[in-house]
């Protein structure tokens, strides 16, 4: 009988390793289900976030045994979920994380200046969120020199395809607030597609936009987009209607330019 209601105590409570155990399984699912829903692969997960497959693999299969500490599990559950278009701060603070307490014998003898159980406390968050920072530091400098490499071979395939669409001049729309000095281009994601944004010669947007993505830009002499799957991409010049720049799977490349009447 002690061991039938010792056994109720133990589900009624379950350890912390076991609550921690539980939130990231539901963590995992809703991440797997959600890429699944944009019919992203782990590769493309992986192509994007730059985490290692193994970890993104563990995160999904709630697999603690082959992922890092908590506080940087949270860290590549936050990525990994930004990615996808979810609030990565609310999905990875589901992760609980445990804080040993720390205790101080009393000591008689000693002043005010001693460390105090507050003190250590602090100390220890403030080591964790260097660490923290200086992970996201590495992360993003490998992110932006990978994608660069991808950049100049979309470019290579989409230089044989280069369309040109002039700007008309602004005066002549009712309603567009644009002079004619700046043009601005909006781009509408219909399939996940790598696209590449260069604003009056300096690249201002490189890497994967997923499903349903809305962004615009705007220049004051020349726009340029350039994506790997022309079929997937919409784009609108000053407020038109988005027409597609091409056919599904195509590298293709479109540069807008201000009207130079005066």
């Amino acid at each position: 009988m002690k061991w039938l209601r010792k056994k109720k105590v133990d589900q009624l409570n379950p350890s912390f390793d076991e609550q921690r155990q539980q939130a990231l399984t539901e963590i995992g699912a809703k991440l797997k289900s959600t890429r699944e829903g944009y019919s992203f692969g782990i590769e493309d997960v992986v192509s994007y976030t730059k985490i290692a497959r193994k970890l993104v693999e563990a995160i999904e299969e709630a697999d603690l045994g082959n992922l890092p500490e908590p506080i940087y599990i949270r860290g590549l559950i936050r990525r990994y979920a930004d990615a996808l278009g979810l609030d990565g701060a609310e999905t990875a603070n589901q992760l609980p994380m445990e804080v040993n307490p720390v205790s101080l014998k009393p000591n008689w003898k000693s002043n005010s200046q001693q460390l105090r159980p507050t003190h250590l406390y602090l100390l220890y968050i403030g080591i964790i969120v260097c660490s923290v920072s200086s992970l996201s530091h590495v992360l993003n400098t490998s992110t932006i020199a990978t994608n660069s490499e991808s950049g100049k071979e979309a470019g290579k395939q989409a230089s044989n395809s280069n369309q040109q669409f002039a700007l008309e001049s602004a005066s002549n729309k009712q309603g567009n607030n644009l002079n004619n000095q700046q043009v601005q281009v909006g781009v509408v994601v219909k399939d996940s597609s790598w696209i590449r944004v260069e604003v009056d010669g300096k690249t201002e947007f490189e890497g994967r936009l997923p499903q349903g993505s809305h962004r615009t830009w705007k220049a004051e002499s020349q726009l340029t987009v350039k994506t790997d799957n022309a079929g997937g991409v919409m784009v609108s010049v000053n407020q038109e209607q988005p027409k597609p720049m091409g056919e599904i799977g195509k590298a293709e490349q479109v540069t807008v330019a201000t009207n130079t009447r005066s």
